[in-house]
């Protein structure tokens, strides 16, 4: 069974955590490589779990040098992000370099966090977006960072892990409309979310 919660056990002294930091920094990317699957021309999911959101934490941790006092802000923005047994939770990102370009997409995409969706041979199981905060505007502006959760069944997290299921993400908003079969590497991965 996988981890599901980091614990302030888990936390590593910065002094012990920064010698190692490239090589963690590495064999995270290499990690996530297989958890990473663009939908379209902007919207990248990225997977999440346990060792996922421990490096995020760490790094966090490293970057800002809030000491002991940042610990707990970090452990609760990141555990709601660690999958429980039977759900796939991933951060998607809008990535567009180009700044007003990014400003204009995203103003006609309000509301998008509602219309991600994970389908196995055919069947949908739709998004559900993490609640910390609205992440669309009142003038309808999607945020470029989204947080989604895909609670699955037993039966619906068995299949994910079948070698021969078509599994596919999609996005079904009216001004962004597109979808990606997920190669059997990334649900490889993915399977080992699910309890």
């Amino acid at each position: 069974m996988s981890k599901r919660e980091i614990t302030r056990a888990d936390i590593m002294d910065l002094a012990d955590y920064t010698p190692g930091r490239k090589e963690r920094r590495r064999d995270m990317m290499q990690m996530k490589a297989n958890r990473r699957i663009a939908v379209g021309p902007f919207a990248t999911f990225y997977f999440e779990n346990y060792a996922t959101m421990w490096h995020q934490v760490h790094e966090m941790l490293a970057i800002e040098k809030g000491g002991e006092a940042q610990i707990p802000d970090e452990l609760e923005a990141y555990n709601p992000l660690i999958p429980q047994g039977r759900e796939l939770i991933a951060t998607v990102m809008i990535e567009i370099d180009d700044p007003i370009r990014r400003k204009t997409v995203l103003n006609r995409m309000g509301g998008f966090e509602e219309h991600m969706y994970l389908e196995l041979d055919g069947e949908r199981i739709s998004s559900r977006a993490e609640v910390d905060v609205d992440r669309t505007s009142a003038e309808g502006k999607a945020s470029s960072v989204q947080f989604v959760h895909f609670e699955l069944t037993d039966a619906q997290a068995d299949k994910m892990k079948q070698a021969n299921t078509r599994a596919i993400l999609g996005i079904d908003h009216e001004n962004y409309a597109h979808m990606a079969v997920i190669p059997v590497s990334a649900r490889a991965e993915l399977g080992g979310d699910l309890d």
